[in-house]
């Protein structure tokens, strides 16, 4: 495992270009095995979790070729469906949270899927039961091995379409459903569907390979089903969620940063959300951020009748879960008090021990919520040795020793690694003081 060490405590300047989306990604190189023809993706980002999705494509037989950097071709006109039983794809699949939607298209196009249990994040349950009820919906038989955490979906006689309302607003449940009755007979309706950007991008994606997808943006989505589909061209969105990782970085370090080219219509509620903790984002040249050196610290506003502000997650357009620990880190040197509330998962606020071993004043009230009251720059955290327990935790304690005094290191940023692109070079650009050991 890696291990960053940082010296804190400098200002950053300069530009930064947002990766492409991870979570967008992951939806999108799963759609490529419901087709058989050439379907070329750019922008997308080079990081550990999509990465390994590439690799098992390819082990699935999937033919990938790599035009640059951040674009591929991929083409499924050779799919061994015996990988899937293998020890190797037990291995491969459970090793990554975003494997699970390889079963949608796998069981729309030939007729099974199997998953072991996926990992990903341990930031709590992450429960598969949307999936699955999905797909039992459009006609497919369930089966689950107990003792090997093995899943698997069967239609020999393909799926038919149905009405459906989801137990929750999944985004990766949506999209693995959506993926599975684009090829189903008949008219499926997906009711509380997830709606968000990159849930949009792939039903975009998919009506331009001739799928038939209504709804778009909206929690109420049907699908005519098609025969067959063909190849495209897509290219992924930016990073929302690096785009807030780069402002909170920016006001943290009281840097001056420039975000390029953030598509600014899918941001929703995240610009707002952090002018509430009194952080100036200006927006410039249509569509880039800027964010000024916040040299007189920035003020929590509290709602409009004196109650301590609360920040929490929601389904689209609510705000992202993922964005909700950049906020908490930030909220340590503001001037005011702030609740965090985590709705979604019940482990994720757990690294806010290691803050207040730097010294952050936070109070943690239960696993799913957490006071914090700012120092206002009157105190810096104090550096420490720590290690990251999920990605966004992970960027979190990096933006947290950039901020303190002394040097920090951080341990186990492979689970940084798995949603940031080279971190550390693009730091380095911006005057960081940080260096990769093995």
């Amino acid at each position: 495992m890696g291990t960053f060490k940082i010296e804190g405590g400098h200002t950053l300047n300069g530009v930064v270009q947002p990766q492409g989306a991870k979570n967008e990604a992951l939806q999108i190189l799963c759609a490529v095995l419901l087709t058989d023809e050439k379907i070329t993706i750019s922008n997308i980002p080079d990081i550990i979790d999509v990465n390994k999705l590439i690799v098992l494509l390819q082990n699935l037989g999937v033919a990938v070729e790599k035009l640059n950097r951040n674009t591929y071709t991929f083409q499924s006109n050779n799919i061994d469906l015996d990988y899937l039983e293998s020890d190797k794809f037990r291995e491969e699949g459970k090793s990554l949270r975003g494997s699970i939607m390889i079963v949608g298209p796998l069981l729309a196009r030939f007729g099974k899927g199997f998953i072991p249990k996926p990992g990903g994040d341990k930031i709590g349950r992450r429960r598969l039961d949307t999936h699955f009820e999905g797909f039992i919906n459009l006609g497919a038989k369930f089966r689950y091995n107990r003792e090997e955490y093995f899943y698997g979906v069967e239609a020999p006689n393909g799926l038919t379409g149905a009405y459906m309302l989801l137990d929750e607003a999944s985004v990766t449940g949506t999209a693995n459903i959506l993926m599975a009755a684009v090829l189903a007979k008949g008219t499926t309706t997906i009711y509380n569907a997830a709606c968000e950007p990159y849930l949009q991008q792939l039903c975009r994606m998919l009506n331009s390979m001739g799928a038939k997808i209504t709804g778009v943006g909206s929690n109420l989505i049907t699908i005519e089903g098609v025969e067959k589909l063909g190849g495209c061209t897509h290219q992924i969105l930016p990073d929302m969620i690096e785009i807030g990782s780069w402002i909170g970085l920016a006001a943290m370090t009281r840097s001056e940063v420039t975000i390029k080219n953030v598509s600014w219509e899918n941001l929703g509620v995240i610009p707002t959300a952090f002018r509430k903790l009194g952080i100036t984002i200006e927006k410039v040249n249509e569509d880039d951020i800027f964010i000024p050196a916040h040299t007189n610290g920035y003020e929590i506003k509290g709602d409009i009748d004196g109650s301590i502000l609360t920040i929490a997650d929601a389904p689209w357009p609510g705000l992202t879960p993922d964005l909700l620990s950049i906020f908490l880190v930030v909220a340590t040197q503001a001037r005011g008090e702030v609740l965090i509330h985590q709705k979604m998962f019940e482990s994720r606020l757990f690294f806010v021990d290691k803050l207040i071993d730097m010294g952050a004043k936070i109070i943690l009230c239960d696993p799913h919520r957490a006071v914090i009251i700012g120092h206002d720059f009157k105190s810096q955290l104090k550096a420490t040795k720590m290690s990251s327990p999920d990605i966004r935790a992970g960027i979190s304690l990096l933006i947290a020793a950039l901020s303190a005094k002394g040097t920090s290191v951080i341990q186990n940023i492979d689970q940084i690694d798995r949603g940031y692109e080279n971190i550390d070079e693009r730091l380095l650009a911006l005057g960081a003081k940080i260096e990769r050991l093995d």
